[in-house]
């Protein structure tokens, strides 16, 4: 027994915990990167997007890097800071960027009356696909680029529903 506690003592454990614990840390920072920046996983609730996701929520891929290069068009969806509560993320559908004119109907449930609105410099006009179910531009007016921070690429669970969103369902 003391021959194996001579060899356990010789062991270099500052060394190995230093090694592990420095590993660690550039593990997580590397996430974090990645997270932040190039992509992440985000879970939307809610019926506002209905059909698109599942009441209950669906697990989906956030693209960072299209968000931040402007590869944004109309039918993408979206993840951005919402302009009403900036503790929230809200996931809503594109349908107009700047310069575009959108028409949308003020209010769907009581009436036929529509607007029109061009969407300002630096802008989009989002919307959810269950339109008696959303809060969106219809309410807040058009969205600063600078709160968009991801386009839903693609979704991950449920599985029935794996892969790439339709960007013009």
């Amino acid at each position: 027994m003391s021959r194996f506690v001579r060899r356990l003592a010789g062991v270099p454990w500052r060394a190995i915990a230093g090694g592990a614990i420095s590993r660690a840390v550039v593990v997580i920072c590397g996430v974090t990167v990645i997270d932040e920046r190039v992509v992440s996983l985000t879970y939307p609730r809610g019926p506002s997007m209905l059909p698109a996701f599942n009441i209950m929520g669906d697990l989906v891929v956030a693209d960072k890097l299209s968000a931040r290069y402007g590869w944004v068009s109309p039918g993408d969806v979206v993840q951005f800071v919402s302009p009403e509560d900036p503790r929230k993320t809200v996931i809503k559908r594109v349908l107009g960027m700047e310069g575009d004119a959108v028409t949308y109907l003020v209010d769907p449930a009581n009436s036929d009356v529509s607007k029109t609105v061009v969407v300002p410099k630096g802008h989009i006009w989002v919307q959810g696909d269950n339109i008696h179910a959303s809060r969106d531009s219809r309410q807040f007016g058009p969205v600063p680029y600078g709160l968009v921070n991801g386009k839903i690429c693609c979704r991950i669970l449920p599985l029935k529903g794996f892969g790439l969103i339709d960007s013009k369902q």
